[in-house]
This record gives structure tokens, sequence and C-alpha cells, in this order.
């Protein structure tokens, strides 16, 4: 027994682990057991073999069952733990710190199911300091804390945890994704890039699974759409599919799709009020001259309703050259939008970017010379901007009217307010990082982060069944 004072301990004691968001949990203080235990239900490992994590739920009031928190934490260890009832099980092992008496100390605990106990934590002789001593006699020496602690806790800044996010892409080495993997990764969550032409589906009412090389995907907490516009049909279905798992999607499926469909968000919008240049829309129109007058004639913009990147948008300066264009167009058998080309706006427009209906960063993108279309795809050059409170309101009304979490708005600017001219569901971020200087990633994931809700407890089953995990 050491010299000095001692930090004498009663046979059951109330402390916190506060890096698991726990802020009060009764614990039996036991010296014949060298190991501390925790109660855990739907214990689901994740991450990388380098550095596996687990993710599990607690309920810590045994008489409060709807009172569930969902903790995460590094795994330091698995272990055969052998139980007072003579039950060995394999437990994940997790370190984490504990508060009691005004002491905070790391402690290493087991993980396993303790419903049917008194006390939702053992706290075994390992965890105890060495000036620690037990009296069996006397219960709570340290301050007494409740789980009326928890009431609050929904209100309070989330703890910080790590998530499991899935970036659906096929061009995983561009710089949006690489960003964003980048940025999560900063912010201790796990990342994988998945092609998003390569998943398919189990679909069913009990345990809708994502499919990927031959066995089904993880659960993932939330899932980063970067679906190309060639697969946008077959990528909505594969993340209404993840959506139907319980993961958080940054932009839904059906936002997507209104943002995809031009002429959908064009009439969204215009029901919304929400100012835009002049447009008419056309399949095969017989009457060419008609269509042309109805955006007040050339010089038009015509775009395909497939156009991205600036690919399928033409400028006719003229009514004859704008007359062959419909016609060229009415031979392809295509879909197509007619509009007023603004001609104050100079080949500039203005891209803001929008997060949870907060504008986060601007750029203005100008048209190299003799170009209209300002797309840096198409070789235009971007610069920070500064926008009014009217340019800020607008894009965000626009991404709200389409339902999109993330989104790039493009505007133009006129003589009388901004004019919407496309919302992206799959904004770059090279050209507004670079114009702006914003970790315009690290807020997607900060966003995502807000989103993501708790476990609850009914998926247990549905996640014991799905324990073949695939981790990169």
């Amino acid at each position: 027994m050491p010299d000095g004072p001692q930090f004498e301990l009663g046979w059951e004691e109330w402390l916190a682990l506060p890096d698991l968001g726990l802020p009060a949990i009764k614990a039996k203080i036991d010296t014949g057991a060298k190991t501390s235990a925790l109660h855990a239900s739907v214990i689901e490992p994740f991450g990388p073999v380098t550095s596996p994590q687990v993710r599990f739920l607690i309920q810590p009031d045994p008489n409060n069952p709807a009172l569930e928190v969902t903790c995460s934490a590094p795994v330091v260890d698995r272990r055969e733990v052998t139980s007072s009832n003579g039950e060995t099980e394999l437990r994940y092992v997790i370190e984490t710190d504990v508060e009691m008496g005004g002491r905070r100390w790391p402690i290493q605990l087991t993980l396993t199911n303790r419903e049917s106990m008194t006390y939702r934590m053992l706290f075994g002789r390992g965890a105890m300091q060495p000036d620690m001593v037990v009296d069996p006699n006397e219960s709570f020496h340290m301050p007494e804390l409740s789980y009326k602690l928890y009431k609050g806790l929904p209100k309070k800044k989330p703890v910080k945890r790590p998530l499991r996010i899935a970036l659906l892409t096929r061009e995983p080495n561009n710089y949006s994704s690489r960003r964003l993997v980048e940025a999560a990764r900063k912010r201790g969550h796990v990342i994988e890039t998945i092609d998003t032409a390569r998943c398919y589906m189990q679909i069913g009412t009990l345990d809708p699974q994502v499919h990927y090389d031959g066995q089904a995907l993880p659960r993932y907490d939330a899932v980063i759409p970067r679906i190309g516009a060639k697969i946008t049909d077959y990528g909505m279905a594969v993340l209404r599919q993840f959506s139907n798992t319980g993961a958080v999607c940054l932009n839904e499926a059906g936002a997507i799709g209104r943002s995809r469909d031009k002429l959908l968000a064009q009439q969204l919008l215009a029901r919304a009020k929400i100012a835009m240049p002049v447009t008419a829309f056309a399949h095969s129109p017989k009457d060419t001259k008609d269509l042309i007058g109805l955006v007040d004639g050339a010089p038009v913009v015509l775009k395909l309703l497939t156009s991205t990147q600036g690919r399928g948008v033409v400028l006719a300066e003229t009514r004859k050259a704008a007359e062959s264009l419909v016609d060229a167009f009415r031979g392809l058998d295509a879909n197509f939008l007619v509009q007023e080309f603004v001609e104050e706006a100079a080949g500039a427009d203005v891209r803001a970017f929008v997060i949870g209906n907060k504008v986060v960063g601007a750029m203005k993108r100008q048209a190299q010379k003799g170009e209209f279309r300002s797309n840096l795809h198409r070789g235009g050059t971007a610069s920070s901007v500064r926008l009014t409170a009217d340019e800020r309101e607008t894009a965000r009304a626009a991404a709200k009217v389409l339902g999109l979490s993330v989104a790039g708005v493009d505007l133009l600017q006129t003589r009388d307010g901004p004019k919407v001219l496309e919302v992206n569901s799959s904004p770059g971020l090279e050209g507004i990082e670079n114009a702006s200087g914003k970790d315009i990633a690290g807020q997607i994931i900060e966003h995502l982060e807000r989103q993501v809700r708790p476990l609850s407890s009914d998926r247990e089953t549905t996640l014991r069944s799905n324990r073949r995990i695939n981790v990169n």
C-alpha cells in the first residue's frame, strides 16, 4: 500500500466518461475483477486494419432504456474475458478517459452486453490508480452525479465521433475527391471511395444492401454523392439504396434528379418566383421562329437538357444562326432549352457555394476572350468576389427549392438583380477553394457531422446480420 493520503472509493460510485459523451454513469467498483467492462449493444467495428475503431450503443440508465447514446472509440485490443458465471467471451477493448472525484486518467474497458446487470459499468482494479483503496461497506465517496445530466445533451454541441463515410465517385483521384477524403480523415473519420457504376443492389424490406466486388458493403453513417451526368439515373438508384440502409446522404437522390433535369429545375425555380433568364423549352417544334421569339429573339443560348460543364451549350448571335441551331437540335431528336442571352454579364457569372442553407464561399468566373461560357472546364478564370445580400438570398432560395443541402448556384449579375443560371448538385471544389481561400471540403464534412443521427437499438438485429465488413 502506497504511503501518503489515500483516495478512498465506495463499492459503488458515480463517474463520467467524457470522450464517449457519457457525463454520468453508475459503476460497481470490483477489486476482484482485473478488467473493467462497459455495457454496449449494437457493437459495430469499422475502419482500416491499421487503425480499427468500434461504434456501439449504450443505455447508461438501467431504469430508462429509452435513453440511448452512440459512442465511438479506437480499438486497442480484442481479448478473451471470462465472466463471473464462467462464460468466456471475445470482447473489443477500448481506451478512454474516466473522470471521478476531480481526477481524470485513461483506462481500458472491454465492451459487453450488461443489459441484465444492475450496473452498466464494472470498474476493475486494473483501472485504479496506486493511491486508491475501496471501502466495501460504503457507497458513493465521490461527488454524486445524476442521469439528469443527459437531459440537455441534444441541445449541446455534439460529441465528436468517427463516422464511416462513403464517397460515390468514378474519379477518386480528381481534386474534389482527394480534398473530401483529406478533410474527412483530418477530422478523424473513416472514408472510402466507391465506384458508383460497380455497385449493385439487393432490394428487400428486411435488410436492404448494396453490394460491391462480390460482397455486401458495410453500413455507412453518411454518403457523399459525386455522381457523373452519364450515370445519373443509376447513380440515383444506388443513392436511394444507401438511404434505405439508414445512411445520411449529403444530397438526396430526388434533389439530384431535380437539379440534373434542367427543365424541371427551371419550372421549380419559376414557381418559387426566383429570377432567371427568360427560357423556352422544346423537343421538335415546327414553328422555329416562334420559339426564338419567346425569348425576345437573338442572341440566344441553346442548351441540351443533358449538358454539363458547358458542353451542349451554344450561343446563336443572329436569328438566322438560332434558327439553324434549332433545326439541328430537332434533327437530333433532342430536348433543349432556348434562353435569353444576358449580354450585360459580359461573359461572367458568379458561383455561390451553399452548404446547409448558408453561402460559405463565392467566386466570379470570367470567360476567356472570344468565349461566352465561363465554365472553368472551358478555360474560364476564377477570382474571389463578395456577394450582395440579395445574391446570397437568391442562392440559398434556389438550393432550397431543389432540396439540395450542398449546391453550386450560378448567378448572372444584371441591372435587375441576380438571376439564377443553373444549380449544380455536384459542384467542383478546386475553383472555389483556390479563389476563396476557404476550406470548403472541411465545411462539407462538418455539415455531415451535424446531420448524422445516433444509431437506434432497433438496428441491432440488422447489424448483427451484416458483419461481413470490407475495410481497405
